[in-house]
């Protein structure tokens, strides 16, 4: 067991030291959440009415950190086609380690970079007027992690069976933008079209917005309930994945 981790914490380590040698994803999870936050936000304050004690920003605050999450996690599953297309990949499955080593390093691999990400958004809290303590600080990257984790694991899972970075990019567009618009991170989900309902309740996402922003805004949630469908989703998610690249033999 205690191999099994030191293999995965190893194939997490060369992930991390390569996604920060990109500048550009760096970058982009810094603009991204500006013009969400300052532009759109603004621009759409007066066509939705956010409630009572907190302004339309202040809202989507923790819909925007959970969008930088979800972008990054998804895209964690490029290092799969990326290993693949170099054979890396192929490398470390012939080598003397259990493949739940190789998506469980994986997973936490991207999982840490989401959650930086997620922070750089979270460092913006004083410019939308939010006040957050240390405690709400550090539930709150908690709570960034646990989304990232099964988010990932998602990203990890969907990259196992493809093998063109053009067709991850394909399915990335046809998943992560419907994921993120069904999760109420841009507006109340109460007040949206009885047909639409069931489509938010099944995201994962909804109860990765609501549970942040049940932390950073202090509203009124069900913090054992998101995080228990953030963690099974996760648990299911890896385990197909891993089973997915056990009976993987090329």
């Amino acid at each position: 067991m205690i191999t099994g981790i030191l293999d995965s914490i190893t194939i997490a380590k060369r992930d991390i030291i390569r996604s920060f040698r990109q500048k550009s994803q760096l970058y982009g999870s810094i603009v991204r959440p500006v013009i969400w936050l300052f532009l759109l936000g603004t621009g759409l304050r007066g066509s939705f009415n956010a409630p009572e004690g907190f302004t339309y920003t202040q809202y989507i605050f923790p819909g925007m950190i959970v969008m930088n999450i979800l972008f990054a996690s998804i895209m964690s599953g490029t290092s799969i086609i990326w290993d693949r297309e170099f054979g890396f990949l192929k490398e470390i499955m012939v080598a003397p380690m259990s493949r739940a080593s190789i998506v469980f390093g994986k997973t936490l691999s991207g999982s840490i970079i989401a959650t930086i990400q997620g922070i750089i958004v979270l460092a913006f809290f004083p410019l939308v007027g939010l006040h957050l303590s240390f405690i709400q600080i550090i539930l709150t990257m908690l709570g960034m992690f646990i989304v990232a984790l099964s988010i990932t694991s998602l990203g990890i899972m969907i990259a196992s069976k493809m093998t063109s970075f053009e067709g991850f990019g394909t399915i990335n567009n046809f998943l992560v933008m419907p994921l993120f618009f069904l999760s109420g991170a841009l507006y109340p989900i109460d007040r949206v079209p009885a047909w639409l309902k069931p489509l938010i309740y099944i995201n994962p996402v909804t109860y990765s917005v609501n549970l942040l922003r049940g932390i950073v805004l202090k509203t009124e949630t069900n913090y054992l309930t998101d995080t228990g469908v953030i963690i099974i989703f996760a648990l299911i998610i890896l385990s197909i994945t891993t089973y997915i690249f056990v009976k993987d033999r090329k």
